[in-house]
C-alpha cells in the first residue's frame, strides 16, 4: 500500500539562523479509476481510503448512489510495465444492470488535490439530479453543538498532526457525535472518501447528518454533500457564491466562518436553534454569531 506520509531532511531558518532538521510531508500520488476496465478518472490524492475515495467519486457524479450497484473495487495487478502493482490503480465493478456513464464532451476526468471540478463542460453537466432530496430533512442542531465541531474534527486528525498539510472532512450528528473522519491533501478527495465509506456502508442516503469541513464551502463539495443526501454542511472559511446558490436550490443548510462561538448562516437557517427565540425572525440574509467577549 502506498505511504501516507514521507520524511525529507530540509534547512529550517529562524530568526536568521539556520538548521538542518528531518520533516514529515503528507504523500501525494494520482490515483487512476477504472470503471469495468475502461479508464474514467485520475486525481491526485494521499493514498489511504482509496476504495471509499473511488465510490465516492461515482457517488459524487451520480454514476451509483446505493452500496448494492457497486459489485467490486480492487486494486489492479500488473499495473506497470514490469508487472508490479503501484496501488495507484482502481477498478471499481458495477453490478449487473447499473449503467454505464457518458463521459463524451461532458467532462475531462483529471482532477488535481486543488479543484475537483476541472474540465467540467457547463454548470448544468455540474448539476447531476440527485436521487436523495434534502429540502424536508428534519435535522435540528443548536449552536453550541454547531461552534464545538471543528475542534472535534480538528483533533481527530491524526496526519494532519504529524504535517500541517491535510484537509478534513467529518461526518456529525445533530447531537455531534463523529460518525466518520478522512482526511486527504485534496479537500474534495476528503469529502468523496468520507461519501464513499457511507456509501460501502450501506448509510446512504445520509439524513439528519452535518459536514464539517476543514476548509472553505466550494461549489463541488456542496455538490457532493447533496448527492449524498446531507442536510447541513459547515466550513471554517468562506463559501463561493455560488455554493450558496446551490445550497439554497438544494434546500442545504450552509454554515461558513464557523470558528469559536462565530459562524455565518447563508441558507437554511431554519435548522439552526437559536439561543435567543426572537433572532430567529431576522429578515432574510446571513446571520452572525459575534464571539463572547
Amino acid at each position: 500500500m502506498g505511504r501516507v506520509t514521507a520524511r525529507e531532511r530540509i534547512l529550517r531558518i529562524r530568526e536568521g539562523v539556520g538548521s538542518e532538521r528531518v520533516d514529515t510531508l503528507v504523500v501525494e500520488e494520482p490515483l487512476e479509476i477504472r470503471l469495468d476496465g475502461a479508464p474514467l478518472s485520475i486525481t491526485m490524492r494521499t493514498p489511504g481510503n482509496d476504495f471509499d475515495l473511488a465510490a465516492g467519486f461515482l457517488v459524487s457524479e451520480g454514476v451509483v448512489a446505493e452500496g448494492r450497484e457497486v459489485a467490486a473495487i480492487r486494486y489492479c495487478a500488473g499495473a506497470t510495465e514490469d508487472g508490479s502493482n503501484t496501488y495507484n490503480v482502481l477498478d471499481v465493478s458495477l453490478a449487473p444492470g447499473v449503467p454505464l456513464p457518458d463521459t463524451s464532451l461532458e467532462r475531462n476526468f483529471y482532477t488535481s488535490s486543488s479543484c475537483g471540478l476541472c474540465g467540467k463542460a457547463s454548470l448544468d453537466a455540474v448539476r447531476t439530479k440527485a436521487r436523495w432530496p434534502v429540502g424536508e430533512d428534519g435535522l435540528r442542531i443548536d449552536v453550541p453543538t454547531l461552534t464545538e465541531l471543528p475542534e472535534r474534527l480538528r483533533e481527530s486528525q491524526r496526519v494532519f498532526d504529524r504535517t500541517g498539510g491535510l484537509h478534513a472532512a467529518g461526518l456529525f450528528t445533530a447531537g455531534g457525535e463523529l460518525l466518520a473522519l478522512r482526511e486527504d491533501v485534496g479537500r474534495h478527495n476528503a469529502v468523496d472518501k468520507l461519501i464513499g465509506w457511507a456509501l460501502l456502508s450501506d448509510r446512504l442516503p445520509l439524513r439528519e447528518t452535518v459536514l464539517m469541513v476543514s476548509g472553505r464551502a466550494s461549489f463541488e463539495l456542496v455538490q457532493k454533500a447533496w448527492m449524498a443526501g446531507i442536510p447541513m454542511m459547515a466550513a471554517v472559511s468562506a463559501p463561493s457564491s455560488l455554493a450558496v446558490d446551490l445550497a439554497a436550490e438544494a434546500g442545504m443548510t450552509l454554515v461558513g466562518f464557523l470558528r469559536g462561538r462565530s459562524m455565518n448562516v447563508y441558507t437554511g437557517r431554519d435548522r439552526i436553534l437559536l439561543d435567543a427565540p426572537e433572532k430567529a425572525a431576522l429578515p432574510e440574509g446571513s446571520l452572525t454569531f459575534p464571539p463572547a467577549p
